[in-house]
């Protein structure tokens, strides 16, 4: 898969990137960005471990890099950033007018049903399809870690449940917790999945928790101002259900503050320093 630059720009020292691609997973053109620190002290040949930020709803793959400010934090711990869009786009691929549904709004699922099951599989682009392309072009080696916001965070919490094997460690700031029981993703669910209920279960962090046979280290943030909290985010759903399966959870509340960029760049120092504590290891558990 060969990659098209987009624009660089220094920044901390490393280089902030946007990179074009065609992806066969999607059936279209996709764009990332991605934060790739120049630490001096580093051998030749270093290679870094990476962090998937999964945005959220109307987002882009600019949205985190240029409003969170997590690249200080990055350069100094040696951290790769990858920030992939949130849906297929395009032309030819199916939309909706409304803001949660379409394009903006991939909601991290392979869907199986009409017009979306073509191009929306936002799954298979995250889990496999991206990662072999960020290790086939960039000094990344094989340790990732996952993250995300709102609809993003729902993203990394299915996808580190479902592929423990794969990352070191889950967080997610203001995630959509338990999906089949809010409207956002009941809308989504509903338009990509199908209306058998049985299959939005593999997408529903709520439920998945329950069937995890390795935990992650997890840590979720949420605002107690977040105007979307109590509709649309259930984080007390996702935390009961941890505690009835033993899962170890960190969930930190934040009094007054909101669902914005604005919390992100709050704490993002703090999670990264998080993740750095397994990403940075000597050994990780799995070769993948």
């Amino acid at each position: 898969m060969s990659l098209e630059l987009v624009s660089s720009t220094k920044s901390f020292d490393g280089l902030q990137q946007q990179y074009r691609h065609w992806s066969k997973v999607l059936s279209c053109p996709m764009q990332f960005s991605i934060f790739l620190p120049q630490t001096a002290d580093r051998e030749p040949g270093h290679r870094y471990p990476v962090l998937y930020w999964l945005s959220g709803l109307t987002c882009t793959d600019e949205n985190f890099s240029q409003k969170a400010g997590a690249q200080r934090m990055a350069a100094e711990l040696g951290i790769v950033l990858v920030m992939p869009d949130t849906s297929p786009r395009g032309a030819s691929v199916a939309d909706d007018p409304e803001y949660d549904l379409g394009q903006g709004a991939g909601f991290y699922v392979n869907a199986t049903h009409e017009p979306w099951k073509r191009h929306y599989r936002m799954y298979d682009y995250i889990v496999e399809e991206l990662p072999l392309l960020i290790e086939a072009n960039f000094p990344i080696n094989q340790r990732r870690a996952i993250s995300g916001h709102s609809m993003g965070g729902h993203g990394a919490l299915v996808i580190g449940f479902r592929n423990p094997e794969r990352y070191t460690s889950i967080s997610a700031f203001s995630p959509i917790c338990n999906p089949m029981a809010c409207p956002w993703g009941e809308k989504a669910l509903g338009a990509y999945l199908g209306a058998d209920t049985t299959s939005w279960e593999e997408y529903d962090a709520t439920v998945l928790v329950g069937r995890a046979v390795s935990p992650l280290p997890l840590l979720i943030s949420q605002g107690e101002e977040d105007e979307f909290l109590k509709q649309q985010l259930r984080p007390e759903a996702l935390q009961l259900a941890a505690e009835a399966c033993g899962y170890p959870i960190r969930l930190e509340r934040h009094t007054g503050y909101d669902h914005s960029h604005y919390f992100i760049a709050s704490f993002i120092e703090a999670h990264l320093r998080f993740h750095s504590d397994f990403l940075l290891r000597n050994h990780l558990g799995s070769t993948l």
